[in-house]
């Protein structure tokens, strides 16, 4: 798995931190390993290997893999990878929608792409978050808090424009987050193999979130 455009950006970012070329070269083999094998099948002795460094240069400062997660991993994802999250999420929740459904295709679409351009970072996020409670504090921390107020009130807008129903504001972040997820999921980490249509799914999901599954009369 190559090194992507943002974890190389990130590692830029990394060396205004004083860290090392080799600690560089292992936050990288780690970030890969972990995303691609998941953190409990990755061994240290792998990801030495593929750092090109000495295991022993790893347990010098890190006792424990699990340690290595959060100490390098984890910090690496709050501290420099949540400015690209929020960043690039920005581009929707700054944008000036007429209709929630636009607002709706436009989250999508730029979920998507960021999705496409980082994925061994969202994967470890995904696939370790509910494991590691460390890593869900920071998460919650540095990435949901700083972006849940600015949903919420999109929601509130659009309810008081009379374009969304009188539910809880949360409620509805939720069923749409989920719809939302859950085909960024499927897409992207269950069956990324299937001969997708990305534009037609973007279409369906959206239309799910609007209307349900009822057929319409």
């Amino acid at each position: 798995m190559l090194v992507n455009e943002t974890l190389e950006q990130l590692l830029l970012q990394a060396g205004k931190e004083n860290l090392t070329e080799k600690q560089k070269k292992i936050i990288t083999a780690a970030v890969e390993m972990f995303a691609e094998k998941g953190y409990a099948a990755t061994s240290t002795s792998e990801i030495a290997k593929k750092a090109g460094v000495a295991e022993g240069t790893i347990f010098r400062h890190y006792k424990t893999k699990k340690e290595l997660l959060v100490s390098i991993v984890a910090p690496t994802m709050a501290r420099l990878f949540a400015p690209f999250i929020i960043n690039d999420l920005n581009k929707v929740l700054d944008g000036n929608f007429d209709s929630f459904e636009d607002f709706l295709r436009a989250m999508i679409k730029n979920r998507m792409a960021f999705a496409r351009n980082n994925l061994p970072l969202l994967k470890i996020v995904i696939q370790e978050i509910p494991f590691h409670p460390e890593l869900k504090e920071q998460f919650m921390e540095h990435i949901a808090k700083k972006v849940f107020d600015r949903f919420l009130k999109i929601i509130c807008h659009f309810q008081a424009k009379g374009e969304l129903i009188d539910i809880p504001s949360y409620s509805v972040i939720r069923m749409a987050a989920s719809a939302v997820f859950g085909h960024l999921m499927i897409r992207f980490l269950l069956v990324p193999e299937f001969e997708w249509n990305d534009e037609e799914e973007a279409e369906r999901t959206v239309q799910f979130i609007l209307h349900g599954l009822s057929k319409k009369e």
